[in-house]
C-alpha cells in the first residue's frame, strides 16, 4: 500500500543557526474514484482508510443509502513510472446503477451558486433528517473531546500537517478517528466507518473535527443525520444557515472550557 508519511530534505534557521536535515511530511495523492467503470471523481488525499473514505464520500453525494447499495469496492492498476500498483484508484460496483453523468455533486453545490440554492440542494437530497428532540450531550463531556481526538493523532504527531474528525458516542467514547490531508476527507472515512458498521442514521453520536466548520462539513454531518458538530475553529457563514435550517447543533471554537454555540443549544445539558 502506499505510504502516508514521506522524508524530504530542509533547511531549518533558528537562533541557534541553520541546520540541514530531513523531515517528515504528510503524502498527498490522487483517490480517482470510480463508479462501475466509469471515473466520477478524483480527490488529493493521505493513503489510508480509503474504502471508508469512497463509502463516506458516495454517501454523502447521496450516491448510496447504506453499505448494501455497493456490491465491492477493489483498487484498479494505477501505476508508477516502475509499474508497481500505486492504490489510488478504487472501482466502486454498485447494486443499482446510476448514471454519474447526469449527478450534480452537492459537496460543489455552493461554487457560484447563492447560500439558499446550496441549502435547499442539502434539503432536498437528505435521506435522514435530524429529529429535533434527538441525543444530548454534557458540555463538560464535550469539552474533553477534542482531546481526546488529538491523542489518536499519531500522524499529526509525525507531520504537524493532518487534519482529524472523531466519532463520539454522549458519554464520551470514541468509536472512530481518522486523519487526512483534507479535513472533508477524514470526516468522510469516519462517516464511511458508520456506514460499513451500519451506523446511520446516527442519531445518537457526536462528530468532533480538529479543523473549522465550513459549509461542507455541515452538509455531511446533516446527510448522515449526525445532530451534533464540533469544531475546535470557527464555522462559516453558510454552516451556521444549514445547521439552523437543518436541526443541526453546531459548536465552534471548542477549546477546553470554553465554546460557541451557535445552533441546537437544547442539545446541551
Amino acid at each position: 500500500m502506499s505510504r502516508v508519511t514521506a522524508r524530504r530534505k530542509t533547511i531549518r534557521l533558528s537562533p541557534a543557526g541553520r541546520i540541514a536535515r530531513p523531515d517528515t511530511l504528510a503524502v498527498e495523492e490522487p483517490l480517482e474514484i470510480r463508479v462501475d467503470g466509469a471515473s466520477l471523481t478524483v480527490t488529493m488525499r493521505t493513503p489510508g482508510s480509503d474504502i471508508d473514505l469512497v463509502h463516506g464520500f458516495l454517501f454523502g453525494e447521496d450516491l448510496i443509502g447504506s453499505v448494501d447499495d455497493i456490491v465491492s469496492a477493489r483498487y484498479c492498476a494505477g501505476t508508477d513510472e516502475q509499474g508497481r500498483n500505486t492504490y489510488n484508484v478504487l472501482d466502486i460496483h454498485l447494486r443499482a446503477p446510476v448514471d454519474i453523468r447526469s449527478r450534480h455533486v452537492l459537496t460543489t453545490g455552493a461554487c457560484g451558486l447563492c447560500g439558499k440554492t446550496a441549502l435547499d440542494e442539502v434539503r432536498t437530497h437528505s435521506r435522514y433528517p435530524i429529529p429535533h428532540e434527538s441525543t444530548t450531550i454534557s458540555t463538560d463531556i464535550l469539552a474533553t473531546l477534542p482531546k481526546r481526538l488529538r491523542d489518536e493523532q499519531k500522524l499529526f504527531d509525525a507531520t504537524g500537517g493532518l487534519h482529524a474528525a472523531g466519532l463520539f458516542t454522549t458519554d464520551g467514547t470514541l468509536l472512530a478517528a481518522r486523519e487526512d490531508i483534507g479535513r472533508h476527507n477524514a470526516v468522510d472515512k469516519v462517516i464511511g466507518w458508520a456506514v460499513r458498521e451500519n451506523r446511520v442514521p446516527a442519531h445518537d453520536l457526536v462528530l468532533v473535527v480538529s479543523s473549522r466548520a465550513s459549509f461542507e462539513l455541515a452538509q455531511k454531518a446533516v446527510m448522515a443525520g449526525i445532530p451534533i458538530l464540533a469544531a475546535v475553529s470557527a464555522p462559516s457563514s453558510l454552516a451556521v444557515d444549514l445547521a439552523a435550517e437543518s436541526e443541526l447543533t453546531l459548536v465552534g471554537f471548542l477549546r477546553g472550557e470554553t465554546m460557541n454555540i451557535y445552533t441546537g443549544e437544547h442539545r446541551l445539558t
